[in-house]
């Protein structure tokens, strides 16, 4: 169960560092998703309580959303003391995104979709700038 597994690992590296981290602070949270062979992107965006993925393969992975909405609400319960309505946060597969078209790229799409996201810029790239953002 990959979503539990994601959920589970993120209560682990939060647990583990031992310094009080205030994801509710952060505008943006960038989590980089590895599916084995495939790298993608999840962004919780606390400004319009919105956890959007990003699949280059334009996947669907609505147990990671859901799973990182539940991380949030149990998070919010354990360090600000109060429950969070689940509903209020917004699920998203992004769809309308550049797409890759290889099997090797999966890993530079994720960062630049990571890059782009978190400047509030539109996707004006495609697979023929992979080589570019590689030599960069």
């Amino acid at each position: 169960n990959m979503g539990s597994w994601i959920a589970e690992e993120a209560v682990v590296s939060t647990q583990s560092t031992g310094r009080k981290v205030d994801l509710f602070a952060m505008d943006l949270i960038m989590i980089p998703i590895h599916l084995g062979m495939h790298w993608c992107l999840a962004v919780i965006d606390n400004r319009n309580t919105t956890i959007t993925y990003y699949d280059s393969l334009l996947g669907d992975n609505h147990q990671c959303t859901a799973s990182l909405r539940d991380y949030m609400v149990a998070e919010h319960l354990a360090k600000k003391k109060t429950p969070m309505n689940a509903s209020s946060w917004k699920l998203v597969i992004e769809k309308d995104l550049p797409e890759q078209l290889n099997g090797c790229d999966c890993g530079v799409f994720a960062c630049k979709y990571a890059e782009y996201v978190s400047q509030d810029r539109p996707f004006d790239f495609d697979q023929s700038d992979m080589p570019y953002f590689r030599r960069r």
